[in-house]
């Protein structure tokens, strides 16, 4: 069965995409912030700070594999804490993502209360773990030109995926979810990559069937790249916690765009990050959550499913989810490859980083 996957590997084999040197001068990117990050050919990292409302694009140099080991770290916010001069309870872990060229983790960090201070750290398969130092590297950036303000200044960047040439209308696209000043607050954005400049996005609208209304000013808390039937699409999850399908081929500038609702997937609950993945020749979203464990969805149904257009009457409705019973504590995931994922998981002591076989 050939997979309906398209994002992250076809970073790896598109010999169209961008090259990572490409639009890059050498310099210290002014990095006030970090709430997500995306990967990019050839070891280009987007880092997308909400606070200077600002997406950066960053050689990382680490492009060579660096082997197949599971990495397995127990107490990483002490290991984070020690190469960051502070302590576990100033350490606030926002992204977690695999660079696919080498197979190390990247840790998008917070040091300190409050706003606090960015940092990017690396895990490798040796289990160091290590800064990324920012200091004179390549880097791009562009700025967002109509970011939320006030309350909404922290979900300027929710959410990021990097689309490569080579897919139906990736054309080496960075994907950005979060929030803007505009009337549909809720924003998807295309930009090009290497960076030109970025439009006003695209406004999302849905409904909300925990809430029974539609919204606009709800941000996009994660979602990911997915081919449902022969369309590019982003299957986006929200808080509370609608599971929505957005095409690609939509996300147009100054357009106002209405989502399909498929799923509810239980309200008092936050998403937190999703992966989507291949087993025994069937595609599933694996979704870690605030309150209601770590999901494994299925998505045979998602291009025939009925959309919710009303309030159900059961706290769940729409796409069938199975709970993952043994994953309990999760906060971040990505794929580490084709058969295991990373996990960051908050246990009573910390946060440990381990590897599990896929589900």
């Amino acid at each position: 069965m050939r997979s309906k996957l398209f994002a992250a590997a076809v970073v790896l084999v598109a010999t169209t995409a961008a090259r990572a040197d490409d639009g890059l001068t050498k310099g210290t990117p002014d990095i006030k912030s970090v709430s997500a990050l995306a990967f990019g050919p050839k070891g280009l990292l987007f880092i997308g700070d909400p606070q200077s409302a600002t997406i950066f694009a960053v050689d990382t140099g680490d492009a060579k594999p660096a082997g197949d080991k599971a990495v397995s770290v127990e107490r990483i916010d002490a290991k984070l804490a020690g190469v960051l001069g502070t302590t576990e309870k100033e350490i606030r872990v926002n992204d977690l993502k695999v660079n696919p060229a080498s197979g190390n983790v990247y840790l998008a960090v917070t040091r300190g209360t409050g706003a606090g201070q960015p940092a990017i750290v690396r895990l490798t398969r040796t289990d160091a773990v290590e800064v990324v130092s920012l200091k004179e590297v390549p880097y791009a950036k562009v700025k967002l030109p109509n970011p939320a303000e006030g309350k909404g200044a922290a979900t300027v960047v929710t959410s990021m995926a990097f689309l490569p040439e080579g897919v139906q209308v990736g054309n080496g696209r960075l994907i950005v979810a979060g929030l803007s000043n505009e009337q549909f607050a809720s924003t998807l954005r295309a930009i090009n990559y290497p960076f030109k400049d970025a439009d006003k996005g695209t406004g999302i609208e849905i409904f909300h069937g925990a809430h029974g209304k539609i919204e606009t000013h709800a941000p996009i808390r994660t979602f990911v790249a997915y081919k449902v039937g022969k369309d590019d699409t982003l299957m986006a999850a929200y808080t509370c916690t609608p599971l929505v399908k957005v095409p690609v081929a939509d996300l147009k500038a100054g357009e106002k765009v209405k989502g399909t609702t498929i799923a509810e997937l239980g309200n008092r609950n936050n998403p937190l990050d999703m992966i989507v993945y291949t087993k025994d020749g069937k595609d599933y979203l694996l979704v870690a959550n605030s309150d209601r464990g770590v999901m494994k969805i299925p998505t045979d149904g998602f291009a025939a499913a009925e959309p919710i257009t009303e309030r159900p009457k059961t706290p769940t409705a729409g796409v069938k989810y199975e709970t993952v019973s043994e994953l309990k504590g999760v906060t971040q995931l990505d794929k580490l490859d084709d058969a295991r994922a990373v996990l960051l998981v908050k246990t009573d002591a910390g946060l440990d980083l381990k590897t599990i076989p896929l589900p």
